[in-house]
């Protein structure tokens, strides 16, 4: 069987998605996640954007070692002089240079000739060789672009030193046959398109994401590049697990394998969820809570009598378990911590002890703690940040009913370590609740959005509250899981403040980048 390479960007095209907003520690536990995944490739994110991607992308390069960490730059100098800056410690390091090829995109955007945009690829790449041992060359919006010009520009591209080349279908404008045309032209047309990597890399706008990667794939491409749980841009990307599992459960038909471990699937999904907030529809491929669900009598029945009449992918290959009594109030240190292991989590001794506080006080109010309860509970330990002053829930207070106005009394230490009180009233306990911290909250708050979920089911499940902040004018992320609805969305709107200051900090204390 052919081995396809597996290029991940969900930490560069995946955070992109509108409401995304990761740290760097949660940037880090992702990435690591993914090399247990398999993927080979891994896009750690922009380098030149920001101080803060810049440091993300340095530590996971610097932390990641079975995988090739991979950074984006623009066809500009200094981009490609920033990402080296972060890159250079990496086992593999890897640059993505990306420049659009298509008629309206070098009309309207670069506002250059195709003359113009050949030349700066060119000379881009050739300079990237200098100090990347392996260089992608991106041709944006090639699904939009002139066949005859990109077969042209991919050739000097290649003698410019390129060892992939990648054809994007940018803004998913692409069907599958058309995608897998672009591919078999490119092979025939270009006369030393066999010393690359041919490389796919497509958006879902018009739901086709998937079938157009395995055109490519059936085309001559070589290396997919996608996303956990299709995340990105507008409608996403392709999603690198319905890839992988189409290619194993239909192996009699696709002559291709991937290095990837499909058991980690369903934790690498539940992973990126929780930390970009993004929950996974009921109904999505793969990793849906509703994928190995039935509940018409015909389908049940089949199933019972034999699971192969209505299921082709048994949860078990993606890593799916039942949700039953592993570990209680009685439970000791020991099996904690092999249960920690089994998870594959890495914590530190610290970590480690905080995450057993936090279960043993989960047990005192919770009977059955599951797989998705200690899962969630880790994420938040590794996910805490050091410590630096904050707001700090000390107590709240809320009043309400159908005969009452909502009430909410709260009580916060601030990053001054000064006690301050207040209350308001709301349409609703959360609105009061949020309006009070409001207002013992010196920076200017702006509530964007609220999400509420449920970890597992029943009465007793934790609840996750997800919130989005605009905090002095920026966009920032609050999470937090707790057995109160209410307390779990008073922790999330500080959590969401808090980030904003320790990202100040981080900031305060870190030389720019140039």
């Amino acid at each position: 069987m052919s081995r396809l390479k597996i290029f991940d960007t969900t930490l560069r095209d995946g955070e992109q998605s509108p409401g995304v907003n990761l740290n760097q520690l949660e940037k880090l536990e992702i990435a690591k996640q993914l090399e247990r995944f398999g993927v080979d490739r891994m896009e750690a994110g922009f380098p030149a954007s920001s101080q803060g991607d810049f440091n993300a992308v340095k530590k996971i390069a610097d932390t990641i070692q079975h995988a090739s960490v991979t950074g984006l730059a623009r066809a500009v100098k200094s981009d490609i002089d920033t990402a080296w800056g972060a890159l250079k410690g990496a086992a593999e390091p890897r640059l993505h240079i990306f420049l659009a090829t298509s008629p309206i995109h070098m009309t309207y955007k670069l506002k250059q000739t195709p003359e113009q945009v050949m030349d700066t690829a060119v000379s881009m790449v050739s300079y990237a060789k200098e100090k990347f041992p392996k260089v992608e060359w991106s041709a944006e919006d090639a699904s939009r672009s002139d066949w005859n010009f990109l077969a042209r520009i991919i050739e000097k591209v290649i003698d410019a030193g390129a060892d992939v080349i990648n054809l994007p279908d940018t803004v998913g404008y692409s069907t599958p046959q058309e995608y897998g045309e672009l591919f078999k032209f490119v092979r025939e047309t270009v006369p030393n398109i066999d010393q690359v990597s041919l490389s796919c890399h497509c958006h879902n706008d018009l739901g086709m994401a998937v079938a157009n990667t395995i055109a490519a794939i059936e085309n001559g491409a070589t290396q997919v590049e996608g996303t956990i749980n299709g995340i990105g841009e507008r409608a996403g990307n392709a999603a690198l697990e319905e890839i992988a599992v189409a290619l194993k459960i239909r192996s009699d038909y696709y002559d291709y394998s991937t290095d990837l471990q499909l058991e980690e699937i369903k934790r690498t999904s539940d992973l990126v969820a929780r930390l970009t907030g993004m929950n996974v529809q009921a109904n999505k491929a793969v990793t849906g809570n509703n994928a190995f669900a039935h509940e018409s009598g015909i389908h049940q029945d089949g199933v019972l009598k034999n699971a192969s009449t209505y299921e082709i992918i048994t949860p078990e290959m993606v890593g799916v378990k039942s949700n039953s009594l592993f570990l209680g109030k009685h439970s000791g240190r020991h099996a904690f911590v092999d249960k920690v292991k089994e998870m594959g989590i890495e914590l530190s001794e610290d970590h480690i002890k905080e995450a057993f506080k936090r279960f043993k006080e989960l047990t005192d109010h919770k009977k059955e703690v599951t797989d998705d309860d200690v899962f969630t509970l880790l994420m938040e330990v590794q996910t805490d940040t050091e410590p630096f002053n904050k707001y700090e829930l000390e107590m709240f207070q809320v009043q309400y009913g159908t005969a009452n106005i909502p009430t909410a009394t709260v009580r916060l230490k601030n990053p001054e370590g000064e006690a301050v009180q207040s209350a308001r009233t709301g349409q609703g306990s959360v609105e009061a609740l949020y309006e009070t911290l409001d207002e013992l909250i010196e920076e200017d708050v702006q509530l964007v959005d609220y999400q509420l979920s449920s970890v597992g089911r029943g009465k007793d499940a934790l609840a996750n509250s997800h919130v989005q902040l605009l905090v002095n004018g920026e966009k920032v992320n609050g999470r937090a899981t707790k057995q109160d609805v209410v307390e779990s969305s008073a922790n999330a709107f500080l959590n969401a403040v808090n980030r904003y200051i320790m990202q100040q900090v981080t900031f305060d204390s870190k030389e720019v980048v140039k």
